[in-house]
């Protein structure tokens, strides 16, 4: 599926600081950490499937980023600290990147890559938060690219954050961080845990509903 995202935030600037902790102490309260039937805080997973056009491209471009062995599955321990350092790195990058299709920016329908010079689309905000919460300490089999149909029925690129307390998801369409099931989309395929070449569709029977708040 092809992913085609144009809406944007256009924020303030702001600057992050980010320290992973993972010592054994309470996650954050957070509203999406109650479960519930319209709240579920893990989607459920089928069967392998094909990784999208841009990211099997991007892995040409960037070749040493996807050449990676298999791990076990791990979800990361959703502390205060984790959480703060998570809304900041979310808050950084929808703030700091400016929205330009793939197009305009260079003239190809689907491309996917870092937005080193300020500029680009919904996957390259999505790369970019996932590449700075790995150098941060961040566990890779926690940080998933998720392809979903939003609001309109288009394709999307977000990221999921797998933890403890529930899958959540960073995405630049919406400033705060919520439980997958909260966001209205519905779920296409994401990365695999054990390896991020792999891809996996996605359980999820809803239609995709006006419920997010969306910019």
């Amino acid at each position: 599926m092809q992913v085609n995202c144009t809406r944007v935030l256009a924020l303030a600037f702001a600057s992050a600081a980010l320290v992973v902790a993972r010592p054994a102490a309470a996650g954050p309260t957070v509203s999406g950490a109650q479960a519930g039937n319209d709240r579920a805080l893990f989607i459920t997973l089928g069967a392998p499937t094909r990784p999208p056009f841009g990211w099997v491209n991007f892995c040409v471009e960037y070749a040493p980023e996807c050449e990676t062995r298999p791990l076990e599955g791990r979800d990361v321990v959703l502390t205060p600290k984790a959480w703060k350092d998570l809304a900041q790195i979310n808050k950084w990058v929808n703030e700091s990147v400016w929205p330009m299709t793939d197009m305009d920016h260079w003239g190809l329908i689907d491309r996917w890559n870092y937005p080193d010079d300020g500029y680009g689309d919904c996957e390259d905000y999505v790369l970019l938060k996932r590449k700075m919460l790995l150098r941060a300490g961040w566990p890779r089999q926690a940080l998933l690219i998720t392809v979903v149909r939003d609001l309109n029925g288009d394709g999307h690129a977000v990221l999921t954050v797998k933890s403890d307390k529930g899958e959540f998801i960073l995405d630049n369409q919406n400033p705060e961080i919520v439980l997958w099931s909260e966001t209205g989309y519905h779920f296409v395929k994401r990365q695999s845990q054990t390896d991020p070449n792999t891809w996996i569709s996605l359980g999820d029977p809803r239609p995709a509903v006006a419920t997010a708040t969306t910019r």
